[in-house]
């Protein structure tokens, strides 16, 4: 098992688009009201041809909203939509050359898996002789085409899935969106699909848009991430860039495990400033101009940039160890501080750490990059 941090390392109107590889998209300042709720605030995003974006975020955060925007399944209250940098907004769902995947696979129950396949091109009015040829290709890339024939019922998640990922290929779309396209797999299953989709990606040069709530994968599959919250974007960089820099404390807390320590602000030196931590330790981290000396502050570290002791130091805090676990090649320590905030330590098991005492220090590795936010008002 690895953590988190390891996994990382033209015109207007209503004309057909393009097909063809990967496009950009632009989205500008796009809001969407239902009634009186603001589900997306202003969002802006450009994706690159070729690149995949993920939507990230917790439930009701907007990014589904954002997501039927783009596949034009609703009109925004506001703000624009181009692809290629060509307005699509008056474009109807079906003529944006865009191919979905969601979450339930949408297949049709009474169509076999080439019916399903080749059901956006017949929607077409393509010649059957190219569909079934299409047909044909894409359910060979996606490894099904023993299956052809069979029902949704006689398939499993996995197969079904393949079945929603050939019928989204098979217009050879210049977008493919993918909204929580792996929640309903199992956990070995939902691997096995990201690597494929990823793969699948890559083959065709699309521009992607996966929409999720599970950090790793959007972390694992994407080129950049943008991280949604209350229907805005907080951060848009690379996964090492959020998950090393988070821009906001929500940020910081959404994307993996850390530890979150309470503190003071002492003294401020150019970039750096000295914090006295509530645990009992002093430390010293980059942090934003406008947290100056006396300020409250929640410094955050992630737990593989913990490191632990058997004897004190000025810079390390007292803790009790609670519990450790062993997940597969690596330990996870449950301990607590003198002021009572719990924390979590991860590195990989060594010999020996049954041993370990109750009674031990923590402190910082020395390529632990602190973030530092001022303290959520009381």
């Amino acid at each position: 098992m690895a953590t988190l941090r390891q996994t990382i390392e033209a015109g207007h109107g209503r004309a057909a688009l393009p097909a063809g590889s990967g496009v950009r998209l632009d989205v500008e300042g796009l809001s969407h009201r239902f009634g009186d709720f603001l589900a997306v605030d202003d969002v802006t995003l450009h994706v690159e041809p070729g690149e995949v974006l993920a939507l990230l975020g917790p439930s009701g955060c907007g990014k589904t909203t954002l997501l039927r925007a783009i596949a034009g399944f609703l009109r925004q209250s506001s703000g624009t939509i181009s692809v290629d940098g060509r307005r699509v907004d008056d474009v109807p769902a079906g003529r944006r050359n865009i191919g979905i995947v969601f979450q339930s696979y949408a297949l049709f129950p009474h169509m076999t898996a080439a019916e399903n396949v080749g059901y956006g091109l017949a929607a077409r009015g393509r010649p059957k002789a190219e569909i079934r040829a299409q047909v044909a290709r894409f359910l060979e890339v996606v490894k099904m085409a023993h299956l052809a024939d069979r029902l949704p019922r006689q398939l499993s998640g996995g197969q079904q899935q393949r079945v929603a990922l050939a019928r989204a290929l098979c217009i050879e779309p210049g977008i493919l969106l993918l909204d929580e396209p792996f929640a309903a797999l199992d956990k070995n299953l939902r691997l096995d699909m990201q690597i494929e989709i990823k793969r699948l990606q890559r083959q065709f040069g699309l521009t992607a848009i996966l929409v999720t709530h599970d950090q790793e994968e959007a972390m694992s599959i994407a080129d950049r991430v943008a991280v949604m919250n209350h229907g805005r974007i907080e951060q848009l960089d690379t996964p090492v860039t959020v998950y090393d820099e988070p821009a906001t404390l929500f940020v910081n807390g959404f994307i993996g495990s850390t530890n979150l320590l309470a503190g003071r602000v002492l003294a401020r030196d150019g970039e750096e400033v000295m914090i006295r931590l509530d645990a009992g330790a002093s430390l010293s981290a980059k942090a934003a101009s406008t947290i100056q000396p006396g300020t409250r502050v929640v410094v955050s570290v992630r737990p593989e940039r913990l490191e632990l002791f058997p004897q004190p130091a000025p810079q390390r805090f007292a803790v009790t160890r609670r519990l450790s676990l062993p997940l597969g090649g690596l330990t996870v320590f449950d301990l607590e501080a003198q002021d009572g905030t719990p924390i979590k330590h991860v590195r990989l098991r060594q010999p020996g750490e049954a041993a370990l005492g109750e009674q031990l220090f923590c402190g910082l590795a020395a390529d632990a990059r602190p973030a530092v936010f001022p303290a959520p008002a009381e």
